[in-house]
């Protein structure tokens, strides 16, 4: 095959014809000569049997961050390689930089670093790698079917985890549940809570705490103090139907519930409750059983990854099977979805007695900011203002009639912007964990 230098080299023999008693002889001169100098190309290029291809670097990364693969060339063959790479990966990988020209004496080999700066959570794959074998002219170079070079690429997925906003706020959430098992322990018993050891009694101390039998046996006054319920089981439920694929702010309602269920896992993995995911559209899209443990939280940061939009409507039936049929024990089930009146009445709300009658159930869903801005209305209004605010303040009252039936069926409602979303849903938990109601 030729590059674009075999075209220069006819269009610079353009006005030899001219110079010639009989332009076609000019031309064949020109023809010849471009010929000539592109089998020579193709004669020296050397075979891309040679070619050894292999990938190392980052294998997770971020939303939003950096991460560095790279792909080392090899020459195998006893012949100097010239090459040119083209390393594909998905659009949305936003790898750079992707092509590249590399001289390889035999028996070396060299190292190209590609930066990717993916745009989207999920696996990012790469492609191919399509390589040439240039001569030393670069008019003419070798090249295989695109078959071969997919055969002779090295696999690598990059697996991009969702975005994290909420994790600034993750050590003032820690702080407060610390606070919250610390006053727990020292303040008495609420429901739900579990034994942990007898102190002399201070002022202040609630007088229901006074073990009066340990009082007599002590020759002291005596209370009992008390800690949260640990070993509590927390299911975060992720509708991944297509409410799920609106955009509320700069990103997808989906990134939303999934950051706010990110910070929710990682609070509930470091106060000793088991933590459970389930991702449903039309069918479960994801199902990780309750743990504890620091891998847990790892697995569940992974399934969370891969969650993308589906549109279909949500089939709430199947969350009703692995709740109600499958597990016996009382959960705090956290719901992430739209609070939308049609989705809600259709879907949840004929499932919702029989789950709070068994489990603790939150419903979470994130608010546009955008809504609550066109609300009011600036000093000299126009008439789209007028619209635009009355048709906001419409979409906040049936919010509010929705919050208010939900709210009936036993549910707590989180409703709250995109900003604050994952620390209201994180302090509803720990109100939960301090008045042992999980």
């Amino acid at each position: 095959m030729v590059t674009r230098r075999f075209a220069l080299i006819l269009l610079a023999g353009v006005p030899l014809p001219a110079l010639l008693p009989a332009p076609w002889i000019g031309l064949l001169i020109v023809l010849g000569f471009a010929v000539c100098v592109a089998g020579l190309d193709i004669a020296v290029a050397g075979p891309l049997t040679a070619v050894r291809l292999s990938r190392s670097g980052d294998r997770t990364v971020w939303l939003g961050g950096t991460a560095t693969v790279s792909l080392t060339v090899v020459n195998a063959g006893r012949r100097p390689l010239r090459l040119h790479l083209r390393d594909s990966w998905v659009p949305s990988a936003g790898a750079w930089p992707s092509r590249h020209d590399v001289f390889l004496p035999r028996g070396t080999h060299q190292d190209l670093v590609t930066k990717l700066n993916p745009v989207r959570h999920g696996d990012r794959p790469a492609v191919r790698v399509t390589v040439r074998s240039m001569g030393p002219f670069g008019v003419a170079y070798r090249q295989k079917s695109r078959k071969w070079n997919a055969a002779i690429s090295p696999a690598w997925v990059l697996r991009v985890l969702p975005h994290f906003p909420s994790r600034r706020i993750l050590p003032e959430k820690l702080a407060r549940m610390r606070v919250v098992e610390g006053s727990s322990v020292t303040r008495g018993r609420g429901h739900g809570t579990e034994f942990d050891a007898l102190r002399e009694y201070v002022i202040g101390d609630d007088v229901r705490s006074i073990d009066w039998r340990a009082s007599a046996r002590h020759n002291d006054v005596m209370v009992r103090t008390w800690r949260p319920e640990r070993d509590r089981r927390v299911v975060c439920v992720i509708d991944t139907g297509r409410t799920s694929a609106a955009r509320v702010g700069d990103a997808p309602r989906l990134d939303a519930s999934i950051d706010a269920a990110l910070l929710l896992s990682v609070l509930g993995v470091r106060a000793g409750d088991r933590v459970s995911l389930f991702a449903l559209d039309a069918v479960v899209r994801s199902s990780l059983s309750s743990s504890s443990s620091q891998a847990s939280l790892g697995r569940l940061i992974d399934a969370m990854a891969s969650l993308e939009p589906a549109a279909v409507e949500t089939d709430w039936s199947a969350l009703a099977t692995s709740l109600l049929r499958r597990d016996q024990k009382r959960s705090l089930v956290v719901i992430f979805t739209a609070l939308e009146p049609a989705p809600i009445v259709e879907g949840l709300l004929p499932l919702l007695p029989r789950l709070t009658a068994r489990h603790q159930v939150v419903v979470a869903g994130v608010r546009d900011p955008s809504v609550s801005r066109l609300v009011s209305l600036p000093a000299s209004p126009g008439a789209f203002d007028v619209h635009a605010a009355a048709a906001a303040q419409r979409v906040l009252s049936e919010r509010d009639r929705v919050r208010e039936v939900l709210s009936r069926f036993g549910a707590i409602v989180v409703d709250a912007d995109a900003g604050d979303f994952a620390g209201k849903v994180a302090d509803v938990y720990l109100l939960l964990k301090a008045t042992g109601r999980l």
